[in-house]
């Protein structure tokens, strides 16, 4: 026996009058209701109501569960129409892994834009350049670069990044452009860790240390675009090789699937991806 559905059936019954009106505002057989209540009654070891041919009476014990069940009933109700909310409003707390640089050159600002717009929401900006499980770490969504090989997540691409080497005009000048890959091994290369197919001179995991030590004419370094971009647009930098930066690569949101998504993820999701133009480098 469902214990709820009975007990909003007798709740019914009783506002209606009679087994009958009840059986046809909830879609039931008579036969049905009747068998429902008995099996309520039994399971309380109560008689609920007392029923004459003329009308139906509620015994003390059918009054104090009465009251009680429209009360668990009101509250069922409430539970659930904040559980529907919370689909539609975004509220709560948001916890988001992204990138270091990408997160704190993109991601945050994106991020304090929304919060802005959603006084409900809160978030929390976790910024590491490791790629953590998000259900293990307790991470709602994630900002990740490069080609996903986890099916078990959801990805939304909201742009796209590519490799670039670049020097800075003063490198350039001094040392010469390269014109092919092979002549690489002629020029001080830096190196982001894990990230180059070179040996450099100077590896670093910081990609804002090799930024500064290109942009102060110390070599030749491989970096993200978007990792660069800003050197590059202001002339700091010059890009090299470009026929040999490679295929662009996707700046995904990606979260747990779920048939229903939460709001606070889906206004983020759709926020990012909104600044499309923005994200692509």
């Amino acid at each position: 026996m469902d214990r709820l559905a009975a007990m909003e059936l007798f709740v019914s019954i009783v506002e209606a009058g009679s087994l009958s009106a009840a059986a046809r505002q909830t879609g039931r057989s008579l036969t049905s209701t009747v068998r429902t209540l008995a099996a309520l009654e039994a399971h309380l070891d109560a008689r609920l109501l007392q029923r004459t041919t003329r009308r139906l009476c509620l015994t003390e014990e059918g009054a104090d569960y009465l009251e009680r069940a429209r009360q668990v009933l009101r509250l069922v109700d409430e539970a659930e129409q904040t559980a529907r909310r919370a689909r539609v409003q975004p509220k709560g707390r948001l916890v988001i892994s992204a990138p270091r640089l990408f997160g704190r050159m993109h991601v945050a600002p994106a991020l304090l834009d929304l919060l802005a717009r959603e006084p409900a929401l809160s978030a929390s900006l976790m910024l590491n350049d490791r790629q953590i499980d998000l259900l293990d770490e307790g991470v709602d969504v994630a900002v990740r670069i490069g080609r996903l090989a986890d099916s078990s997540l959801r990805a939304v691409q909201i742009g796209h990044t590519r490799w670039v080497r670049c020097a800075s005009p003063d490198y350039l000048a001094r040392h010469g452009e390269p014109a092919e890959l092979a002549a690489l091994a002629d020029h001080v290369c830096l190196q982001f860790t894990g990230g180059a197919p070179f040996e450099g001179r100077f590896a670093c995991n910081s990609a804002d240390a090799l930024v500064e030590a290109a942009v102060q004419g110390h070599g030749l370094v491989r970096l993200l675009s978007y990792q660069v971009m800003p050197q590059l647009r202001a002339g700091r930098l010059r890009e090299v090789l470009a026929a040999d930066s490679g295929a662009p690569m996707p700046i995904s949101v990606v979260y747990p699937q779920a048939r229903l998504l939460s709001a606070r993820v889906r206004v983020f999701r759709d926020h990012l991806a909104a600044l499309r133009p923005a994200f692509d480098f």
